[in-house]
């Protein structure tokens, strides 16, 4: 893969009104720090980041950072947005040694079709959306893939169950689940009436049996009356 360069400027004052400023010059600030070295205050170009972030990396793209002609290699480790525009307004870069594992957050993505679940009028909840794992900068997975095909109602897949690519890891509790197979709340609701009536229906069977031997008994003490 070709190497991500992403320049960036030292020299910016700290402060709301120096970041308003940058931000209307399309200038993202940032911080670049890590490795024991200490944090350097810059911006860089907002498309320039944009299109950075949008290899099949994504947010785990390993960069070098290009600070006053020295690189370094870098990751992004923190994305700070707007919380009503959603732009970005900070990013966090860290410093990273290219023979050292690396924590990230990866995306887990599901495949394939739940063919027993759905056929049971069930649904696949999927409870874990990115997994936490330790791997080497050139060994960052883009996304971790679950197969949901064996998947039954009532069926759950755990971390364990995750196939992590060699030299990935993870600290994540093994039995933490990913994704379940489970009845959907109307299908619950259908089985619970469906139940209220039948239950509705064998009552009143009782009730017309009941009726129905009064009725018989009546009819015989009546006869043994009038003999």
């Amino acid at each position: 893969m070709d190497e991500i360069v992403l320049t960036a400027a030292t020299g910016r004052t700290t402060g709301s009104r120096s970041t308003r400023r940058l931000r209307g010059e399309g200038l993202v600030p940032a911080v670049l720090y890590g490795l024991d070295q200490d944090p350097v205050s810059v911006s860089v170009i907002w498309p320039e980041l944009r299109q950075a972030l949008t290899t099949e990396a994504g947010v785990n793209v390993v960069l070098q950072l290009e600070v006053e002609g020295e690189r370094h290699m870098s990751i992004v480790k923190d994305i700070q947005r707007h919380p009503v525009r959603r732009d970005v307004v900070h990013v966090d870069f860290l410093r990273i040694d290219p023979n050292k594992k690396v924590t990230v957050s990866v995306s887990i993505i599901m495949t394939g079709e739940a063919l027993e679940v759905t056929q049971g009028n069930g649904m696949v909840d999927q409870n874990l959306f990115s997994l936490t794992v330790d791997a080497s900068p050139t060994s960052i997975p883009n996304e971790l893939v679950v197969d949901i095909s064996a998947l039954t109602i009532g069926d759950s897949i755990r971390v364990a169950d995750i196939a992590l690519p060699a030299g990935v890891t993870t600290e994540v509790d093994p039995e933490e689940t990913v994704a379940v197979g489970m009845i959907t709340r109307s299908t619950l609701e259908a089985m619970a009436d469906e139940e209220a009536a039948e239950a509705a229906e064998a009552a009143e069977g009782e009730v017309g049996a009941v009726a129905s031997e009064d009725g018989a008994d009546a009819e015989g003490s009546a006869g043994a009356s009038d003999e």
